[in-house]
């Protein structure tokens, strides 16, 4: 996979707008209405090495042309459920099986964490809707190759748009019944609506299923924000259809890709616990496991507290999908015996990343516009440090390089 452009020009924003909920074979259409190459697609899905077909067709849904896309899986078959819809229905996957396959996949490395977080999620929610260990999940219609091929695809859009920033309005949830492998339950899906935890939702006023779970993981794994369309300069347009049905709004999602101009908000998660006796060689570990959680950073604070004991305050940033697992992590990791959570507002300039030649190797750097229309540019310390040692070099002189470079290649670009 050709790798993502840097560019200062905006953070290459998608907005989603639910007015009709989500599913994974929505957000894959909507995404290919907006530009996303077909081919480019197949040939990453590819990598899964699960049978599999795309089709895609035009169709009409309401007043508004659409996307439709359906996974063909051979050998499986197809029920009918309440309300009309046709899920297919084969033999499933335990959540270990899903990882298995995404892991041994042939996918950008970007691609396959996304995917398998989108699962994990999926199989978190599973878990604790039927009171069993994650790795006991077995995955019936979302555990299918269809579900995985949806999760995969959703993961190859956002790398291959280059999308930075993903934002989503209310999702509408429709209400009724629905008949699974479990049997008849209430809509929205109990996972479904596990998922939605701490997410803003509307009614749809409908009698159907608006949000599948794979719909649900898909945007509590990506979204950074859910908003009304944020401020931006509009570059594309894609609607991706669901099923043909009756309803106030047409049945669809739409999809909207631009740049933003500047400064955005977002909302983020502040987890925070205080410790008076936590090791210190051992924050390191702690720190490490935050971040391969999803923290965006984590920081260790000294302190005063009770009876004169001297302490420390553990506060670690992160997304709201991401509450449970950086949280698990604070209690299984150290001696918290409770944790303090918070959502902020979040003010960020828009920023980006790319990889630059020097004498030294391939440099990590880092690009930020500040308010005056300058470029600010910040050497990544990992790489430096990494490539100061294997070419024997004082690491100042790798970070200049590297810094000299970036600013020469924007240079180049004006």
């Amino acid at each position: 996979m050709a790798a993502r452009r840097a560019s200062l020009r905006g953070a290459r924003v998608l907005h989603l707008d639910c007015f009709s909920g989500v599913a994974g074979s929505m957000f894959m259409g909507a995404l290919l209405d907006a530009g996303l190459s077909r081919k480019e697609l197949e040939a990453d899905l590819a990598g899964l090495k699960v049978a599999h077909k795309l089709r895609v067709s035009r169709v009409r849904r309401g007043a508004l042309a659409a996307r439709y896309v359906r996974v063909e899986v051979p050998g499986a078959s197809r029920r009918r459920k309440a309300g009309g819809a046709q899920h297919r229905h084969h033999h499933g996957r335990h959540y270990r099986d899903v990882v298995r396959v995404l892991e041994s996949a042939r996918l950008a490395p970007a691609v396959r964490d996304r995917a398998l977080a989108i699962f994990e999620a999926l199989g978190r929610a599973e878990s604790r809707v039927h009171g069993i260990p994650l790795d006991k999940v077995h995955f019936h219609e979302v555990g299918a190759v269809d579900a995985i091929v949806d999760v995969t695809a959703a993961a190859v859009a956002l790398e291959r748009l280059g999308i930075e920033r993903v934002t989503c309005s209310p999702i509408a949830l429709g209400h009724g019944t629905v008949e699974t492998d479990h049997g008849r339950l209430p809509l929205p899906a109990p996972a479904t609506l596990e998922l939605l935890r701490g997410i803003p939702t509307v009614p749809a006023d409908v009698a159907w299923e608006t949000v599948t779970p794979t719909g649900a993981a898909i945007v509590a794994t990506v979204a950074d924000a859910f908003r009304p369309l944020p401020a931006m300069t509009v570059e594309a347009i894609g609607h991706g259809a669901g099923d043909d049905r009756q309803g106030p709004m047409p049945n669809v999602l739409r999809a909207v890709l631009g740049r933003d101009g500047g400064p955005t908000w977002d909302r983020i998660l502040v987890l925070e616990t205080n410790l008076d006796d936590l090791v210190p060689e051992h924050f390191d570990h702690l720190m490490e496991r935050l971040f391969e959680a999803g923290a965006l950073d984590v920081s260790l604070q000294h302190s005063q507290g009770k009876k004169n004991r001297p302490g420390f305050l553990v506060r670690a940033l992160g997304r709201p999908a991401n509450r449970e697992a950086l949280a698990e992590i604070l209690f299984s990791e150290s001696t918290a015996l409770g944790v303090r959570i918070a959502e902020w507002d979040r003010l960020v300039v828009p920023r980006a990343s790319r990889k630059v030649a020097t004498p030294y190797g391939r440099i990590g750097v880092k690009l930020s516009r500040d308010p005056d229309g300058g470029v600010e540019v910040s050497a990544e310390y990992d790489d430096c440090k990494r490539s100061a040692r294997r070419n024997g070099v004082p690491l100042r002189r790798v970070v200049r390089a590297a810094e000299d470079a970036a600013r020469a290649a924007l240079r180049e670009a004006d």
